[in-house]
């Protein structure tokens, strides 16, 4: 895995392609500027959206990634990207939710990261799915998800 970490490598600020599927797609990440602070940066995705590897119907989430950062903060617009290439692919809400997970823990190597795929019924039942890595730090403030129980959301 090729890591962009200068300006000039970023997708930031340049036309990019939307890649087609999650192993073609970039994630950038920057410097942390506050690397010697404990802080939560918290990206809410409500439109996530995946493929049924079975049935090839769309199955939709709202996901929330909370990491405490190291020495990486996560690209933003690559981080869209990234979520929007699942767009077309096949994959159960774990292997999502769980691989999303991992792609970010590998790229960032956070003090802690957790991902939360709250996912609307699929055959009557929503799964949710929670992977986390680390521990929080004693220092950081880590609010509730927002994202209620499911009752119809």
């Amino acid at each position: 895995m090729r890591l962009m970490t200068t300006s000039s490598d970023l997708q930031l600020g340049q036309p990019t392609p939307f890649p087609t599927s999650p192993e073609e797609a970039r994630l950038d990440r920057v410097p942390n500027p506050h690397a010697d602070t404990d802080y939560v940066a918290r990206f809410t995705a409500p439109e996530f959206t995946s493929i049924c590897p079975v049935t090839g119907q769309p199955d939709f989430a709202i996901l929330v990634i909370d990491y405490v950062p190291g020495d990486w903060l996560v690209e933003s617009k690559s981080l869209k990207l990234y979520l929007g290439s699942f767009r077309n692919h096949g994959a159960f809400h774990e292997d999502c939710t769980v691989a999303i997970g991992k792609r970010l823990r590998d790229l960032l190597e956070p003090r802690y990261l957790r991902i939360g795929g709250f996912w609307y019924p699929r055959g009557g039942i929503p799964i949710d799915v929670f992977w986390q890595t680390g521990e929080l730090p004693k220092n950081a403030w880590l609010p509730d998800p927002g994202v209620p129980p499911y009752r119809g959301r």
